[in-house]
C-alpha cells in the first residue's frame, strides 16, 4: 500500500528507514538557499517554499505515483507546501514530522555546506528583538507612541504562534543574503560535504 494511503506524516527515523530499503520516495526540501546550503537531508531537493509552483513541479515530474517527503526547518513551510500540491490536484505528500531540526536531533545523516548566513528564524529572533527593543526605549525617553513597535511585532509573534506563518520569515527568506546557493538545486549545490551520524 501507497505510503501516503496510510499516514500523511512521518518521522524521521520512519522516513530513514523506508529509504534505507529502498522505498519509492523523492524528498523536498522548501526552505531558503541559504538554509539548504547549511545543511540538508541528503537526496532532498531544493525548491524554496516562494518559488514553488506545485503545477509545474508536478508536470516537470510526470507521471509518478510515489510520494513526495516535504520537509522545512520544522514543519510550518512543508505544511502550506503540501496545501499547494492538494490544490494543485496532487494528494500523494507526507509531512516530515519536525522538519529538518528534527532529522538532525535524531542523529541522522545530513549533508553540510558552507553557508555563514544565520538560520531563519534566528534572523526573525534578531529583527524582532531589536525593533522591540529600540521601541520601548524610544517610548521610555521620547514619546509614547513609540510603545506601538513592541506591540506590533508581539502581536506578530502570537500570530505566528497560532498560525505556524510568519509574514516576517517570508520576508526575510527573499532577502539576497539568503538566496545564496542558487535557484532550485538538487543535492549537489553548496559544496556538501556529507556528515554522518554521531550514534
Amino acid at each position: 500500500m501507497n505510503a501516503t494511503q496510510t499516514d500523511s506524516l512521518v518521522p524521521p527515523r520512519e522516513l530513514q528507514r523506508r529509504l534505507a530499503e529502498g522505498a519509492p520516495a523523492e524528498l523536498l526540501d522548501v526552505r531558503s538557499p541559504a538554509e539548504f546550503a547549511a545543511a540538508h537531508v541528503p537526496g532532498a531537493r531544493l525548491v524554496p517554499l516562494d518559488r514553488l509552483d506545485a503545477a509545474a513541479f508536478l508536470k516537470e515530474r510526470g507521471a509518478q505515483d510515489k510520494p513526495i517527503y516535504v520537509l522545512c526547518q520544522t514543519g510550518g513551510r512543508a505544511r502550506r507546501a503540501i496545501e499547494k500540491f492538494q490544490r494543485a490536484g496532487f494528494n500523494e505528500c507526507v509531512l516530515v514530522e519536525g522538519g529538518t531540526q528534527a532529522w538532525i536531533e535524531a542523529g541522522l545523516a545530513v549533508t553540510r555546506g558552507e553557508s555563514k548566513v544565520l538560520p531563519l528564524m534566528r534572523q526573525v529572533q534578531i529583527v524582532v528583538g531589536l525593533v522591540s527593543a529600540t521601541g520601548a526605549a524610544l517610548a521610555l525617553t521620547v514619546n509614547s507612541w513609540f510603545a506601538l513597535l513592541p506591540l506590533v511585532t508581539g502581536c506578530g509573534l502570537l500570530v505566528a504562534g497560532l498560525t505556524g506563518f510568519c509574514g516576517l520569515a517570508v520576508f526575510l527568506a527573499k532577502m539576497p543574503w539568503n538566496q545564496a546557493g542558487a535557484a532550485c538545486a538538487g543535492p549537489t549545490a553548496a559544496a556538501p560535504v556529507q556528515e554522518t551520524p554521531s550514534r
